[in-house]
C-alpha cells in the first residue's frame, strides 16, 4: 500500500479523501493556497505545504508546485479529488514521469474522454448509443449549417470539444440562429479552454440526466454499480442527485450498466469513472453524454446503497488490487438523496456569499451524512466554488429518504453567510420532485 498520499485539492472532497486514507493507515499530505491557510483540509492532515496564492492558477491548478510538494514530503501518489487538476491528462502524465501513482485513469484514457467529440465517436464505435450530430469537431460554419440541415435537426446544440461544467453549450430551435450562436460558443469555448472546437448534436426534449457510476481495475475487471438521477438541474449545474431513480427499472439499468460497461472498456478504464447518458422522455431510450474520469460530486449516495467506499476502491485499484466483487455481487439496498449545500443567495440570482460563519449546527443520526470542510469561525472565501456541504441521507424507501432530508435540512443551521439550504427544502417538497416525474429542465422552467 503506499506510505503518503497527496491531495491536490480542497474543500470537502480533500477531507474525504484524508479521512478514507486514514482508515487505509496511510499518511497525507494536503496542500492549500494563501487563501487556505485555516482550511480544514490543511488542519487535519498529516502534513501541509502551501503552494502558492489565492489564484487557482497559482496554487490548485499549478502541476509543478503540487510534484515540489510531493518530492518535498515523499509522498509516493496523489490524489486528484474532482475539478482542478482531476481530468488533466497532462498533470497525470507528468505524476508518472516523476514515479509518483495518479489516483485515477491513465493519461490515454483521460484524454480520449476529455475531448467530447473524439469520446462520441469512441462510443459509437463501441455500440454505446449516442445523440445523432456531427462526427466530431465541424471544420466550419458551412458544414454545420448543412449537418443541421440534413441529417441533425432542430432543435440542436452546440457544444465545445473541451467543454465541461456547463460552459461552451447553446441551444439553437432555428435554421436562422446557428450561425451566431457557432460563433458565441466557440469564443466562450475559447476563453475558458483555450480551445474553440464545437461540434453539433441533436437537441432531446425534457430528458432525463442518468449517470453511472463504473470501477474497473488493470486486470480487466469492470463493473457498474447502479445510476444516479442527476436531473434536477439549474444552467446545467446539478443541484439535488439521488439513486436509484425514480424511473428506474431493472430492464432499463441492465442495458445502461452494460452500455456504461462496454464504454469503460472501450477507452481501456482504470479507477472510478461515471458514464453520463440523457434518457429520452419515453423513459427507453438513452444516449450517451459524456464521462467524467473522477470521483464525482454525487458518490455519497451510491456508496450509500451499495455499501461500497469508493474512494477507498479508488486507493487499491490504483495500488494494483483486483476488484473484490464482480457485478453478480453488486446489490442495491434502500433509497438516498444527496443535496449540494452553497453559501449563495437564491434570491439574488444565486449570488456567492463569502464571509465568516458565526454559528452552526449540522444534521446527524442514521443514515444522515454530511461531506464538508467548515465550521463555526470559519471563514469561506471569495476565490473558490461556493459549495460548502453536501448533506446525504439514505432510508429503506424513497418517501423515508425524502422526509428525512426535510428534516435534516430544516436542521442544518448556518448563520454568517446566506446559504440555498431553504431553497433545497422548497425543492424537497415540491411535488414533481415528489412525483420523480423532473427532467433537467424543470428547474429552469420552474424559476421562470
Amino acid at each position: 500500500m503506499f506510505n503518503k498520499v497527496l491531495i491536490a485539492n480542497r474543500g470537502e472532497i480533500a477531507v474525504r479523501v484524508i479521512r478514507a486514507c486514514r482508515e487505509l493507515g496511510i499518511k497525507t499530505v494536503a496542500v492549500f493556497s494563501t487563501a487556505d491557510r485555516n482550511a480544514l483540509h490543511a488542519k487535519i492532515a498529516d502534513e501541509a505545504v502551501c503552494i502558492g496564492s489565492a489564484a487557482s492558477k497559482d496554487s490548485y491548478l499549478n502541476k509543478k508546485s503540487i510534484l515540489a510538494a510531493c518530492a518535498i514530503t515523499g509522498a509516493d501518489a496523489v490524489h486528484p479529488g474532482f475539478g482542478f487538476l482531476s481530468e488533466n491528462a497532462a498533470f497525470a502524465r507528468n505524476c508518472e514521469q516523476c514515479g509518483i501513482t495518479f489516483i485515477g485513469p491513465l493519461p490515454e484514457s483521460i484524454e480520449m474522454m476529455g475531448d467530447k467529440a473524439a469520446a462520441k465517436t469512441t462510443m459509437k464505435n463501441a455500440g454505446v448509443p449516442v445523440v445523432p450530430g456531427s462526427d466530431g469537431a465541424v471544420k466550419s460554419v458551412e458544414e454545420a449549417l448543412r449537418l443541421a440541415k440534413e441529417e441533425v435537426g432542430f432543435p440542436l446544440l452546440v457544444k465545445a470539444s473541451a467543454g465541461g461544467g456547463g460552459r461552451g453549450i447553446r441551444l439553437v430551435e432555428r435554421y436562422e440562429d446557428l450561425e451566431s450562436q457557432i460563433v458565441a460558443a466557440k469564443q466562450e469555448a475559447l476563453n475558458f479552454f483555450g480551445d474553440d472546437d464545437i461540434y453539433i448534436e441533436r437537441f432531446l426534449v425534457s430528458p432525463k440526466h442518468i449517470e453511472i457510476q463504473v470501477l474497473a481495475d488493470e486486470y480487466g475487471n469492470t463493473v457498474h454499480l447502479g445510476e444516479r438521477d442527476c436531473s434536477m438541474q439549474r444552467r446545467n449545474q446539478k443541484v439535488i442527485e439521488e439513486t436509484p431513480s425514480a424511473i428506474m427499472t431493472p430492464e432499463l439499468r441492465d442495458r445502461m450498466g452494460a452500455a456504461a460497461v462496454n464504454a469503460a472498456k472501450a477507452c481501456k478504464y482504470k479507477n472510478a469513472g461515471t458514464v453520463e447518458f440523457l434518457l429520452d422522455k419515453n423513459g427507453k431510450d438513452f444516449f450517451f453524454m459524456e464521462m467524467n474520469t473522477r470521483i464525482q460530486v454525487e458518490h455519497p449516495v451510491t456508496e450509500y446503497v451499495t455499501g461500497i467506499d469508493l474512494v477507498k476502491m479508488q486507493i487499491k485499484v490504483a495500488n494494483g488490487e483486483k476488484l473484490p466483487f464482480t457485478q453478480e455481487d453488486i446489490k442495491l439496498s434502500g433509497h438516498s438523496i444527496e443535496c449540494r449545500v452553497n453559501a449563495e443567495n437564491p434570491s439574488q440570482g444565486f449570488r456567492p456569499c463569502p464571509g465568516k460563519i458565526n454559528a452552526l449546527h449540522m444534521p446527524g443520526g442514521p443514515g444522515v451524512r454530511i461531506d464538508g470542510a467548515i465550521y463555526q469561525g470559519y471563514t469561506i472565501t471569495p476565490y473558490y466554488d461556493s459549495m460548502i456541504a453536501k448533506l446525504i441521507v439514505h432510508a429503506p424507501t424513497r418517501a423515508e429518504a425524502m422526509m428525512k432530508m426535510r428534516w435534516a435540512l430544516a436542521e442544518f443551521i448556518v448563520e454568517g453567510v446566506d446559504t440555498n439550504i431553504d431553497f433545497q427544502l422548497d425543492l424537497i417538497r415540491d411535488p414533481v420532485f415528489e412525483a420523480g416525474d423532473y427532467d433537467i429542465g424543470y428547474l429552469g422552467r420552474k424559476m421562470g
